[in-house]
C-alpha cells in the first residue's frame, strides 16, 4: 500500500508539472484520444489555430461539402501551434491546412510587433513545408474585437505585413475576414461577439463562412 501511495503520489506530481509547463496538454490529450477513438480521413482539411477555431464547434455545419479537422486550442499562441506540431498538424494528410492565430500573440507584452507576429507565421508556414510541401496553405487575417481595441494598429500592421508576405510564397493564401466585421461607418460590429467582447457568435461565423468558403479546395 505503502509502495503504491508514492507511485500516486509521483504521477500525480508528474502530470500536475506538465500542465503548470504545457497549459494546453489537457486539450493535446483530447484530440489524441479523439484520434485514438476514429483517426480522421485523409485528404480532410485542417483547420489550426487559437479559440476562435476551437470555439467553432460546429464547423463542420458552415462547410457541408469539406471534411473538416479542427484542431484550435483555446488562448494558443504561434509558438505553440508550432510547439505542438507533431501533435495537431503532421497526423494526418490533409489536402488543405487553415491557419487562425497571431492574436493572441499580442498580449504576450508590450515588445510584441507586427514584425514579429510576421516572422512567427512565416516558422510556422516553413515547419508546415518540411513535411508537406505542395499543400496548400491559408492565413485568416487577425480579428479586431472590442476587448483589444488597444492592439488593433499592430493587428491591422501585421495582417498587412502577413499578406504581403505570402505573396511571394507558393501555394499560401491569405484570407480577409477583417474588413468585413465592421459597419458601413467604420465601426466594429457588436453583435457578431459573445458577451466577452471577443469571440464570435454564430452571426459572426456566419460572415467568415461566406468568406472563407471559395478558398477551401
Amino acid at each position: 500500500m505503502k509502495k503504491f501511495l508514492l507511485f500516486f503520489l509521483f504521477v500525480s506530481l508528474f502530470v500536475g508539472a506538465n500542465a503548470q509547463t504545457d497549459p494546453f496538454i489537457n486539450e493535446i490529450n483530447y484530440f489524441k484520444k479523439q484520434d485514438s477513438l476514429h483517426f480522421p480521413p485523409k485528404k480532410a482539411i485542417l483547420f489550426i489555430g487559437s479559440s476562435t477555431f476551437t470555439k467553432w464547434k460546429d464547423v463542420q455545419d458552415y462547410f457541408p461539402g469539406h471534411t473538416i479537422i479542427n484542431r484550435g486550442f483555446g488562448g494558443s499562441s504561434l509558438p505553440n501551434v508550432i510547439q505542438h506540431a507533431n501533435d495537431i498538424i503532421f497526423p494526418y494528410q490533409p489536402k488543405q491546412i487553415i491557419i487562425y492565430c497571431g492574436e493572441n500573440d499580442f498580449t504576450g507584452g508590450d515588445n510584441i510587433t507586427a514584425s514579429i507576429v510576421t516572422e512567427r507565421v512565416k516558422q510556422l508556414i516553413d515547419l508546415i513545408r518540411t513535411k508537406y510541401p505542395r499543400v496548400p496553405i491559408a492565413y485568416i487575417s487577425i480579428k479586431p474585437s472590442p476587448s483589444r481595441l488597444k492592439y488593433q494598429a499592430k493587428m491591422v500592421e501585421a495582417n498587412g505585413m502577413i499578406a504581403e508576405m505570402v505573396k511571394k510564397m507558393r501555394r499560401v493564401t491569405f484570407i480577409n475576414t477583417y474588413n468585413s466585421m465592421f459597419n458601413a461607418d467604420g465601426t466594429l460590429m457588436q453583435d457578431i461577439f459573445l458577451s466577452d467582447n471577443l469571440h464570435m457568435n454564430a452571426k459572426g461565423y456566419a460572415i467568415w463562412q461566406k468568406i472563407i468558403a471559395p478558398y477551401l479546395k
